[in-house]
């Protein structure tokens, strides 16, 4: 069995390392972004008289430091070609996460807050994968160009784990003649919420606690009347941007479900 890397991916961890030391490090460096990696980053991230969420200016800074990478080609390399990336593999971005890991604390990568200059984007590929076109047009190129921020809401208060125990619920019911759902419940490290347009909201549709079937992942706008940030929870590893959220007899209609009606745990 052969370990070597290819030359291909050796070949773009030069260049990766060139990108940084020509546009990244001098970024971390200039205005004191230094404060956000040293010793002071836990105060200077972290917006202490606005529920512990990030400050302004680090998400700021991490905005500059992707559209840099995603001008330079780099932040999308793990997306298909389609959509703007190189069709990079997965032992390929294991190797480049490790590259960047042995770096230390830097703009160039940062996992407390997912951050990287080579991104993930997982939703992209389940919506291409099991989104409606009308939800393709909307969110792929939404998420892309940041006119759509998608949080993740399946953990519960109640219920750990074990995802298909839930007590959030999605009923039918129709309203001014449109087929649509009514969704009741509440989801623990709904993280993103303070900056996301919508959130992927899993509820039981039909069968019972403990069944695989019969969840459903519903497209509920962050806005939608009954929404409600209920609190952030605050870790032993600040900023904070992981809520608990309550949805409150919030309606959407039946082009919100995402994927097949009922089969939404697969999708998770």
């Amino acid at each position: 069995m052969d370990f070597d890397l290819p030359a291909e991916i050796t070949d773009y961890l030069a260049e990766l390392d060139a990108f940084i030391e020509a546009e990244i490090v001098p970024l971390q460096a200039q205005d004191d972004n230094e404060r956000f990696f040293d010793h002071r980053r836990e105060w200077a991230r972290t917006d202490y008289d606005n529920g512990g969420l990030p400050r302004h200016e680090w998400e700021e800074l991490l905005g500059v430091a992707k559209a840099r990478a995603d001008k330079a080609g780099h932040l999308r390399f793990a997306l298909p070609k389609e959509f703007g990336g190189k069709d990079g593999s997965n032992l390929a971005m294991a190797v480049i996460r490790e590259h960047f890991a042995a770096k230390g604390l830097g703009l160039h990568n940062d996992l407390q807050n997912e951050h990287s200059i080579v991104a993930n984007y997982p939703q992209v590929l389940m919506f291409r994968d099991f989104g409606s076109q009308e939800q393709k047009d909307e969110f792929i190129g939404g998420m892309l160009d940041g006119s759509r921020s998608i949080c993740f809401g399946l953990t519960e208060p109640e219920h750990g784990s074990d995802a298909t125990h839930m007590e959030t619920v999605g009923l039918r019911e129709t309203r001014d003649g449109v087929s649509g759902w009514l969704i009741n419940g509440e989801k623990m490290w709904t993280t993103g919420m303070h900056v996301a347009t919508h959130v992927m909201v899993f509820g039981r549709t039909q069968g019972k606690a403990g069944d695989a079937k019969g969840i459903t992942c519903f497209i509920v706008p962050a806005e939608a009347e009954g929404v409600k940030v209920e609190e952030y929870l605050w870790t032993f590893n600040m900023p904070t941007d992981h809520p608990r959220v309550s949805f409150t007899n919030v309606w959407v209609p039946d082009c919100n479900v995402f994927g097949p009606a009922d089969a939404g745990l697969e999708l998770a």
